[in-house]
């Protein structure tokens, strides 16, 4: 209580203190004071270390938007107010693309509100009690799925999240343990997956080679990718668990507290009246229909049924907003024929069901929104601007060093600005840049060392990814599993942490020995002796 209390009086500290510096000290308009130099970080700082400290998120976003907004009108009361909505928070509710993700939040919510009233959940969960015996094939069989569903790290989180919840709650899989294993076989699958929407992103990045070709190649040196997969499969199978997980999986176990924490948003969801006709095939056949009606949504507006390209050219090519949102809502549509037919829920029963669909994806969306402004002011600050010109100016350094400082480069950036494609965005033209000559590509003698490089930034800007709390990715699972989203983050960063120590130990012997398949033996085995350490130090913790 006292603690809470401190909290509180700290942010009201904070906004007394913006007030007073955009009454007192407002500058003239013109460039910020803080563009293109390190203080263009202090907004996502501010915002992380508030949201960890008091595992309240809304107000902690929203206080690093307005210290941005200040910065970047230096401290102009009402420039400030209109950087915050005008080019901040209205503009990103405006923009085409957010606008189709938050859609295909809402239609998914509503598919999983469909699906858990008709009774398919129930069934599965039943289904999977009778075949699925224990916690470690429960898990393992997550972490399945979430390789399976590799198109998309939205698609993935909601997907994996809503077929798999029943499964973890009959096996007592806590929230926050729900959470990691669907985050990170999210964006992690999905960078090192050539048909994927991230792997068209990538590819559209790299100028004057190609795009693909590099891709897969980069592919065995994506430790962070590799080694979070690997890790969550002997994690399960040894049973090792640390840090806050550990206590969330105890309570989960012991007590049967799949929250561990007070707060518990979507225990209220649990009550919906369930119908009593259901069967599993009332949650498969959604669930198929779903990836399949996302797919053709995204290779159409990838041109494929034009017939200009080919089904990858069409993936490359594709608008994953437009794609995912075409795709969700006609499998949504047929879904609602389907549960007529089988009479399980009525016309009107489930146009009463779209609001519930909405009010569940609130909580994502308001944080998907805070995220997306805060991303727009470091932008406005010039923060890429600055990591950019760090990045190109130690290129003519220690090149076998690279690799790692890259990798770390692109951790700080994506974990500042919650975006991966944003930050792989900035850091691999200027790799491939580095190396290549016009009408020449990439000089020859250095095809492995880019291809590390490239594979460096893809890896930063997930692992920064994965930890930051203001990430879209990370907020779709905390959603996908039901879970606090500061929960989810508190219990997933020593995980994240541990890989990516591990990641950088690994960049810095492939800039030096820069052999593919002897690095990933080493990078695995590394990570198992890590595992074995941990479990041992667990376990002398315990009896102590």
């Amino acid at each position: 209580m006292k603690r809470n209390k401190t909290m509180k009086v700290l942010l009201l500290g904070l906004c007394i203190v913006m007030l007073l510096g955009m009454t007192c000290f407002a500058a003239e308009e013109g460039e910020s004071f803080a563009y293109n130099t390190l203080w263009a970080a202090l907004p996502p700082v501010i915002a992380i270390g508030l949201a960890l400290i008091t595992k309240e998120v809304y107000s902690s976003l929203f206080l690093g938007i307005l210290v941005g907004a200040a910065m970047y009108s230096n401290f102009n009361f009402m420039g400030t107010i209109t950087h915050v909505f005008d080019d901040g928070i209205i503009a990103n509710l405006s923009d085409s693309w957010n606008v189709g993700i938050l859609i295909f939040l809402v239609i998914l919510g509503t598919m999983v509100q469909l699906m858990n009233t008709a009774g398919g959940s129930a069934a599965f969960g039943k289904w999977s009690t009778a075949h699925i015996k224990s916690r470690v094939v429960a898990q393992l069989s997550v972490v399945a799925l979430g390789c399976l569903i590799f198109i998309d790290d939205y698609f993935n989180c909601l997907t994996v999240g809503s077929v798999m919840r029943p499964l973890a709650d009959k096996h007592k899989i806590s929230r926050a343990k729900l959470a990691y294993l669907i985050d990170a076989t999210a964006a992690p699958v999905c960078i090192i997956a050539p048909i994927s929407s991230w792997a068209a992103a990538v590819t559209g990045f790299v100028d004057g080679v190609d795009g693909l070709d590099l891709f897969i190649s980069a592919i065995p040196y994506n430790y962070y990718a590799l080694l979070t997969i690997f890790m969550m499969v002997t994690m399960a199978i040894m049973k090792v668990e640390y840090g806050p997980m550990a206590t969330h999986e105890k309570n989960a176990i012991e007590k049967g507290d799949i929250y561990t924490t007070p707060d518990r948003p979507y225990a209220e969801s649990d009550n919906t009246p369930v119908s009593s006709k259901g069967k599993v095939i009332d949650l498969v056949f959604p669930i198929v229909l779903l990836i399949v009606m996302c797919v053709i949504g995204l290779v159409y507006t990838g041109g494929f049924f034009s017939g200009d390209c080919g089904f990858a050219e069409a993936f490359s090519n594709s608008d994953a907003s437009l794609g995912l949102t075409y795709g969700s809502f006609f499998a949504l549509v047929i879904t609602f024929i389907w549960y007529m037919v089988r009479k399980i829920l009525t016309f009107r029963q489930m146009m009463d069901l779209i609001p519930e669909g909405f009010k569940a994806m609130v909580p994502a969306i308001l944080i998907l929104t805070f995220a997306w402004s805060l991303k727009s002011m470091t932008d406005s600050l010039g923060l890429k601007t600055y990591i950019a010109g760090i990045v190109a100016g130690f290129s003519d350094g220690m090149i076998s060093m690279l690799p790692a400082v890259i990798f770390i480069i692109g951790c700080i950036m994506s974990f500042a600005t919650g975006t991966s494609w944003g930050t792989f965005g900035v850091l691999i033209p200027i790799v491939v840049a580095a190396f290549v000559e016009e009408g020449v590509g990439i000089t020859a003698g250095n095809e492995t060392i880019v291809t590390i490089l490239v594979s460096a930034c893809m890896a930063g800007a997930v692992c920064g990814d994965h930890c930051s709390p203001i990430s879209d990715t990370t907020i779709m699972a905390s959603a996908g599993a039901q879970c606090n989203h500061i929960n989810h983050v508190q219990t997933q960063l020593p995980y994240a942490l541990s890989c990516a120590a591990i990641s950088f130990v690994c960049y810095i012997i492939a800039g030096f020995v820069q052999n593919a398949v002897i690095c990933l033996i080493i990078a695995f085995a590394i990570m198992a002796g890590f595992l074995f350490v941990a479990k041992m130090l667990h376990k002398k913790k315990v009896s102590a």
